[in-house]
C-alpha cells in the first residue's frame, strides 16, 4: 500500500517527513526469468526459494520505499507476464502466488532453438519497457516512482556472455530512454565452471560493455544465498547522481580551505526496527527495560532473567563492526540482594575470570537468545544473536549482531597497490594538523544539546498571562467572567493629564477567576473586572504593544480610582 495513505496511528507515521527525500531515485524493477529446458529443472527450486525469501522481507519493510514497482515475466515456450507492475509493500499474498506460478512451470519439454530464445528474450525486454511507459502515463504524479526509470534483470542458465551479446545486438536500435540498467544474471552450476569461454564476438561485446552500454553481466552460484543476494541489492539506495558525504580534513596553516574527500554511503544491513511484529530480534537495546521482559503486575513477580547461550568463540580481529547494530549494553556482575554472600562472591569471581580470559586472549563470544517459551504452532520462532566483548574495566559489552536475513550485499574491493606518493603526502599533512589523544573522553565532546533544548522549550512554552491577548481571544472568554464595569463620570476623567502611572501599576494582567460565585473569596473580592483582559505591557512581550487608546487610558484611570 502507498505509504502516504497510512494513518497517524501507524508506527511509521513519524518517518513520513523524510520519506519524500530518502530513496527518491529508486527505479521500478522488472524480473525476466528464462524457464527454458533443460536448465530450468536445475535452477527452478533455488530461484523460487530465493525469490520467496526476498519478497517476504521486502513486502514487510517499513520506512522509505525501496522498491516502488515490480513486474515478473517468464519465458518458456512463449513469453508470459506473471505479474504486471504492482507495488511491493504489503502485497505479499499476490507476489507469493506469482512465485508459485513460476515454480509450476515444467522443467522438461521441447527445447526451442537459440535464435527463437533470444528473440523471445529481447521482445520481453521491449514489452516490459512499453508496459512501464503505459503504467507511468496512467499513474501520473501520484506514483512514488518519481524518476520514471526502470531496471530490468534477466535470470538465465545459458552462457552469460552470449546472452549479453544477443541483447546488445537486438536492442541497439530500440528506444531505451526509460531503461536505467539491464542486468543479466547467469546462475552457474558445478558443471558450468570453465565452459563459458568467450568467443571473438563475445570479446567484442565485453569491450563494448566496458564502454558503458546498458547491459551488465553477473555470474552467481546455484545456491539460494547467492541468488538471494542479487535480489537484496534492489533494497539499497540507487542514487548515484551526486556525492553523498564530504570528509573535511585540515590543510596546512597557510591554506584556510580544508581538504575535501568526497564519498558515498551504503547500508550494510536492514535495521530490525523496520520490521514490524518481529519479537526477539534485539531491536531495542537503549536501556535495560528494553532488554528485559515486562514486569507482570498481576502476579506480583519479578521478571525471569533473559538467557543468552554462548555458541561460539571468535577472534577479535575476525569481527567486522559493520555487522553490529543498536546501542551497546554494559554487563557487570549482579548485586541482587536475594543472593547470599557466598553465591554472590563466587559469581563475582567467575565474572572476573571471564573478563580476564577474553581480554588476555583477545576473544569475543557469540551468544544466542534463549526463548522464554516454545513458539506457537506453525512457527519456528525468531532467533536473535549478540556479541560479547571484554572492556578494560570489570565489565563486558553486549551488542546485537545482524542475521543473514537482514544482511545486504557489500563487495568492497581490496586495494591492489599502494596509494600514490602525492596523495599520501597530502593526507599525512592533513592528519599532522590534528591533536592526538590517547584515550577518547566523551566529556570533552559537547553537542550543545542543553542550549538547543532550552531554546526549544522557551519558544514552545505558553507565556500567558504575560503574552498579548488578541481581540479574537477576548471574545472567547465566558460572559460569566465579566463583572459589572466600575466607571466614573466623564467630568472626573476630564482635566486629568494622560500619564503612565496607572499602566505601571498593572504590570501583570490578573488571572481570570475560576471559583464559583458562591465561594467566600468571590463574595469578598467581587467578580473580576473586564479590564483584567487588558494586554500586557510591551516590555514583557516579544512583540511591541500598540499605543494605548483613549478607552484603555480611561480604563486605567478607572482602575486607579477603584483601588483608592
Amino acid at each position: 500500500m502507498d505509504n502516504r495513505k497510512r494513518t497517524a496511528g501507524s508506527s511509521s507515521f513519524r518517518s513520513l517527513v523524510f520519506w519524500s527525500s530518502s530513496f527518491s531515485r529508486q527505479p521500478a524493477r522488472v524480473l525476466i526469468v528464462e524457464a527454458l529446458p533443460p536448465w530450468w529443472s536445475e535452477i527452478c527450486k533455488v530461484l523460487c526459494d530465493a525469490l520467496d525469501n526476498f519478497l517476504s522481507l521486502a513486502c514487510s519493510l517499513d520506512g522509505p520505499c525501496r522498491i516502488p514497482l515490480l513486474s515478473l515475466y517468464a519465458i518458456s515456450r512463449q513469453q508470459e507476464c506473471l505479474l504486471p507492475f504492482a507495488q511491493v509493500r504489503g502485497n505479499l499474498a499476490r507476489l507469493h502466488s506469482c512465485v508459485e506460478e513460476l515454480r509450476s512451470i515444467p522443467g522438461e519439454g521441447c527445447i526451442i532453438g537459440a535464435a527463437r530464445g533470444s528473440d523471445l528474450l529481447h521482445q520481453t525486454v521491449l514489452d516490459s519497457l512499453q508496459q512501464f511507459k503505459q503504467y507511468m502515463r496512467h499513474a501520473g504524479s501520484s506514483q512514488a516512482c518519481n524518476n520514471a526509470s526502470v531496471e530490468v534483470t534477466v535470470v538465465t542458465s545459458q552462457p552469460g556472455r552470449s546472452v549479453v551479446h544477443q541483447l546488445e545486438t537486438r536492442l541497439k536500435d530500440a528506444d531505451l530512454v526509460s531503461l536505467r540498467r539491464l542486468l543479466v544474471v547467469q546462475v552457474c552450476g558445478a558443471a558450468d565452471s570453465g565452459q563459458d569461454t568467450p568467443s571473438p564476438e563475445d570479446t567484442q561485446a565485453e569491450d563494448s560493455l566496458m564502454l558503458g552500454t546498458e547491459v551488465d553481466l553477473q555470474q552467481v552460484e546455484n545456491t539460494v544465498l547467492a541468488v538471494e543476494t542479487v535480489f537484496k541489492s534492489w533494497l539499497q539506495e540507487q542514487g548515484g547522481d551526486g556525492e553523498q558525504l564530504h570528509l573535511l580534513l585540515p590543510s596546512s596553516s597557510d591554506n584556510p580551505i580544508p581538504v575535501c574527500v568526497k564519498c558515498d554511503t551504503q547500508e550494510r544491513l536492514i535495521s530490525p526496527a523496520l520490521i514490524p511484529l518481529t519479537p526477539s530480534l534485539g531491536v531495542k537495546t537503549e536501556s535495560i527495560r528494553d532488554f528485559l521482559p515486562v514486569f507482570n503486575s498481576s502476579s506480583n513477580q519479578s521478571p525471569a532473567p533473559q538467557k543468552l547461550r554462548v555458541i561460539k568463540v571468535l577472534r577479535a580481529e575476525a569481527v567486522c563492526e559493520s555487522v553490529l547494530y543498536g546501542l551497546p549494553l554494559l554487563i557487570r556482575p549482579t548485586t541482587c540482594w536475594k543472593l547470599d554472600w557466598d553465591e554472590m562472591e563466587s559469581n563475582h569471581s567467575l565474572f572476573h575470570a571471564l573478563c580476564h580470559t577474553l581480554r588476555s586472549r583477545d576473544l569475543f563470544l557469540l551468544l544466542q537468545l534463549e526463548p522464554d517459551q516454545r513458539p506457537p504452532a506453525g512457527s519456528s520462532g525468531v532467533r536473535s544473536f549478540y556479541m560479547l566483548q571484554p572492556c578494560p574495566s570489570l565489565s563486558l559489552l553486549l551488542k546485537p549482531v545482524v542475521s543473514r536475513e537482514l544482511l545486504l550485499p557489500c563487495s568492497m574491493p581490496a586495494a591492489a597497490q599502494a596509494p600514490s606518493p602525492h596523495a599520501m603526502q597530502t593526507i599525512e599533512g592533513c592528519l599532522a594538523q590534528l591533536d592526538e589523544e590517547f584515550v577518547l573522553n566523551p566529556v570533552s565532546l559537547s553537542s550543545y544539546l542543553y542550549q538547543h533544548l532550552t531554546n526549544k522549550g522557551l519558544v514552545s512554552q505558553q507565556r500567558y498571562p504575560y503574552r498579548l491577548q488578541s481581540s479574537a481571544a477576548h471574545k472567547d472568554w465566558p460572559q460569566a467572567l465579566e463583572g459589572p464595569r466600575n466607571t466614573v463620570s466623564r467630568k472626573q476623567r476630564q482635566g486629568r493629564p494622560v500619564g503612565s502611572s496607572s499602566k505601571v501599576r498593572a504590570t501583570v494582567a490578573p488571572m481570570p477567576s475560576s471559583t464559583s460565585p458562591s465561594s467566600s473569596s468571590s463574595s469578598l473580592l467581587g467578580p473580576p473586572p473586564a479590564k483584567a483582559l487588558r494586554p500586557a505591557l510591551s516590555f514583557l512581550s516579544s512583540r511591541r504593544a500598540p499605543a494605548p487608546t483613549q478607552q484603555q487610558e480611561a480604563d486605567d484611570d478607572d482602575n486607579s480610582m477603584t483601588m483608592q
